[in-house]
Order: C-alpha cells, then structure tokens, then sequence
C-alpha cells in the first residue's frame, strides 16, 4: 500500500496533524509521499518518486477546497481520497480531527467502501475539455447587470435565462454553490445533474434536476464581450457574445473513501446545523 498525503498550509493545525499522520504510517511500515514543495519540510517522499498508478489512497488534510485542489492538480492520481477535515464545512472531508486515528486504523483495516461519484465534463468553443467533481458556473463577473443564456438539453430548448448566471452541479456539488443559490440537496448516489439559475430575474425559473445522460449546451447570448466559465472555481475561461459552452457526464469517477462510522445524513445534519430531534 502506498499512500499520498497532502495538507492545506493555510490551516495551521493541518502541518501538527500531518506529521502525527506521518508518524503514525511508519510505525505501520507503510510508505507515504506528499507533494515536491512540502516534501523536505515533512521528511516525507516527494510525490514524483511514485508513478501514479502507485498510488492506492489520497488523505486530505484541510477542507472540501482542498479536495478539489488536489483532484485538479494531481488529476493523473486517480486513487480514492480520504478527507479529512481541519476546514469549515467538510461535506467530502467529513472525518473529524477528533477520529483521524481510528480512521486511518479503518483504512488499514478495510472499514470502508469507495464511492464513484459523477464527474462532470465541459468542451469550449475552441474544443478544449475542462472537468468538474462539484460544479461548472457561468457568472457575470465583472459585469454589473444580469446576463442572458439559452439553455439546450440533448438539443431541444429548454429556457433562456436573465440571471447573474448559471451553475450545472453534480450532486456532489448540491451541496455547495448550488445549495447557496436556492438550489436542492440531492444524494450523491444518485445519477444526476442540477441546473440552478443565480438570482434569476423571474421568479419562475427554478432549479431542475436532469439524468446525467444529458448533454446540456448553454449558449451566452448578452452583448457583453464575454463571461466566466469556472471548473470547480479552477480554470476560468471567456465565453463569448453567440458561443456555447457543452457540459455532459464525464467518463471519468471521482472516488472517496466512505468510512462505514460515518454517515451522510449526519453529516447532512451536523454541517448544515439541523436542530430536528428523533422522538
């Protein structure tokens, strides 16, 4: 077993929690590697020592940013990745600082399963290919007034839209920007694709939850120059006045490690501070 660490510097208790981690899987005997920049500061192998096939578990120390950092970054690294969370929100890094031991005692162990979840792909106008674990969003930005874009799904007219944009969400992503913008929570088990509509100018237009076998084109229809597409807030690129950006289901997975002491409902619950109570 071989296994890739990575911490987010910006969380001053991910360093302290990593060199414990980093202690913890040599008394196993277990090889860890990390990226090149951190390598020396940890004592742990760079990353560039091992091909990435090697590579049979991701732990991410910081929040669901972190996450998506690493899956942008190391996209070549296709291993299952263990979220561990020294962030805010946590819903992929949902492991507690608090349980970091007994996780990584599961992993060892095999108390867990690996979920696939959709990933989302987009082509541009000049054909380059983009990806998304949570969502692609058509924003405004820097523009002040709403901006127009058609909507397309499988090629037949679905809406046009007067919003400050767009997000097509996976339901990995329900949970963030979608979320945020009146969107619905939807299982990450699930096949399915969300478009949510940013503080649209009719109150009509409501999120729609689509199969994830569609193809959905947004064609950016404004006469400002251009808009922003971003990948998980990576990557922007300009769409243009008449082009169209194609987003369908990736052939790619994203894999997370789902110990079986947690529970999605409770993370449901506890992050976004649910006060029901079982009678």
């Amino acid at each position: 077993m071989k296994i890739a660490l990575f911490f987010n510097p910006h969380h001053p208790q991910s360093k302290q929690l990593a060199l414990g981690i980093r202690d913890f899987f040599a008394s196993h005997q277990i090889p860890l590697y990390t990226e090149d920049a951190q390598a020396e500061e940890l004592r742990i192998t760079p990353l560039s020592k091992a091909k990435p096939y090697e590579i049979n578990f991701i732990l991410s120390l910081g929040g669901d940013g972190t996450i998506l950092s690493i899956v942008h970054e190391h996209s070549d690294v296709e291993a299952p990745i263990l979220g561990i969370n020294t962030g805010h929100l946590g819903f992929m890094a949902d492991v507690p600082v608090s349980d970091v031991y007994l996780s990584l005692e599961d992993l060892l162990s095999g108390a867990y399963t690996i979920e696939e979840r959709l990933i989302l792909e987009g082509k541009d106008p000049r054909g380059a290919s983009s990806f998304a674990v949570n969502d692609f969003v058509i924003h405004r930005s820097p523009y002040p007034s709403m901006i127009e874009v058609g909507i397309h799904v499988n090629g037949l007219y679905l809406n046009t839209f007067e919003a400050d944009g767009i997000i097509i969400a996976t339901p990995n992503g329900s949970t963030a920007y979608s979320l945020g913008a009146g969107g619905p929570i939807v299982s990450p088990s699930l096949n399915a694709v969300v478009i949510t509509p940013i503080c649209p100018h009719t109150i009509s237009n409501r999120p729609i939850v689509l199969t994830s076998d569609k193809e959905i084109q947004i064609h950016y229809l404004s006469d400002y120059p251009s808009v922003e597409v971003r990948a998980d807030g990576h990557s922007p690129l300009l769409l243009g006045t008449g082009e169209s950006f194609y987003i369908r289901r990736s052939s790619r997975t994203f894999k997370l490690v789902s110990l079986l002491r947690q529970d999605y409902f409770c993370t449901l619950r506890t992050k976004l501070g649910w006060s029901g109570k079982l009678r």
